[in-house]
């Protein structure tokens, strides 16, 4: 007589219950209970309708492998058309030139130039992990002190100076204000999008000058109609208005030319020192990172009604930003020059 253990038992009560379990395993589960119950194959194939056979086997499954096997073994599945040949063909493709007329290789362009069908390069593809739509770009700094520059950032980021005050300072510039209607839609496929009218209202734009406190991420700004030199002094100024004579402020800043040229400032600010980042190196700059929340947050999508709305609009986002703002974890993904062919891997990234 067929036996089992409560446990097991308990789960094929589970199994034999459920409304969401596959159907082969729900009816197995039933012939295995029945049949421990001491009934007959040919009884409990009646009650279930299926062959005597089918409840034989599945009961000897299960006496020599328990649960585990009520489960399907491992099937080969259709033989696959096209083998390692067509797969290597489509790897090597890729690597070519793309046809005229394209500036690069997609599935029917391989597909045409393999006489294949294209369902069947994109398997490959996908595969492969190969996406030849998508795109990464890549910056690298040409500037021959670069690895001095960065150390000297970083460094401030990780051991600041004891008692100084560590700024990334930066501009946003032409920030415009907008104005379009904008409201909510059901797509074809059911979703609810956010929608915004094609045509708009321009009433100009705002340069945002912000510093961003790296040990705390308080962040303070300015908006100007323009983006000069005296713009950003003025800002400066407003920085180190309640600073003590005896605390060093360290502020980062890109190679834009309104930053460079101000050895008179400086001059008059002892305590105040200018940190360039490499040219092609903006990213090493923290408050680029909030440039992007805010952009994120309060301006993409958003319609204002003219300069002042927008002004309002920023400086409602830098007071709700404050309560919880948190250093950055910041890290950079380091591009090697073996990165920058055009690989299979590349394409994979």
């Amino acid at each position: 007589m067929l036996r089992c253990s409560e446990e097991d038992r308990t789960i094929l009560e589970d199994w034999a219950r459920s409304r969401t379990l596959e159907a082969r395993l729900v009816e197995r589960a039933g012939m295995v209970l029945q049949c421990l119950e001491g009934r007959a194959a040919s009884a409990v194939a009646r009650a279930l309708k299926v062959r005597p056979n089918t409840v034989i086997g599945w009961r000897r499954r299960f006496e020599r492998e328990g649960i585990a096997g009520l489960y399907d073994r491992p099937r080969s599945g259709k033989p696959r058309r096209y083998r390692e040949a067509f797969r290597n063909q489509v790897l090597a493709t890729v690597k070519l030139p793309p046809p005229p007329g394209q500036a690069r290789w997609d599935g029917h362009a391989v597909a045409k130039h393999l006489h294949s069908s294209v369902h069947a390069v994109w398997r490959v593809l996908r595969h492969e992990g190969i996406w030849l739509s998508r795109q990464r770009s890549w910056c690298v700094s040409t500037d021959p002190e670069f690895a001095t520059k960065v150390a000297e950032i970083v460094g401030l980021y990780l051991n600041p100076p004891d008692n100084a005050l560590v700024l990334s300072v930066d501009e946003k510039p032409s920030i415009p204000a907008l104005e379009r209607a904008t409201d909510c839609v059901e797509t074809d496929s059911g979703k609810i999008v956010r929608s915004l009218k094609s045509t708009y209202k321009r009433h100009g734009t705002l340069n945002l000058c912000a510093a961003l406190e790296v040990a705390t991420k308080a962040i303070r700004t300015h908006t100007a109609q323009k983006k000069r030199r005296i713009e950003l002094l003025e800002f400066m100024d407003h920085l180190v208005s309640g600073l003590s004579l005896s605390r060093e402020m360290h502020v980062i800043l890109d190679r834009y030319c309104i930053h460079a040229k101000n050895t008179a400032w400086l001059a008059a600010h002892p305590n105040v020192y200018f940190y360039f980042t490499p040219t092609s190196a903006s990213w090493l700059n923290q408050v680029e990172v909030w440039f992007r929340i805010l952009s994120c947050k309060a301006l993409r999508g958003a319609s204002f009604r003219n300069l002042e709305h927008l002004r309002h609009a920023i400086e409602e986002f830098v007071a709700s930003y404050g309560p919880t703002a948190k250093p950055f974890i910041w890290r950079k993904r380091e591009i090697k020059s073996s990165q920058l062919k055009n690989t299979i891997v590349n394409l994979r990234n």
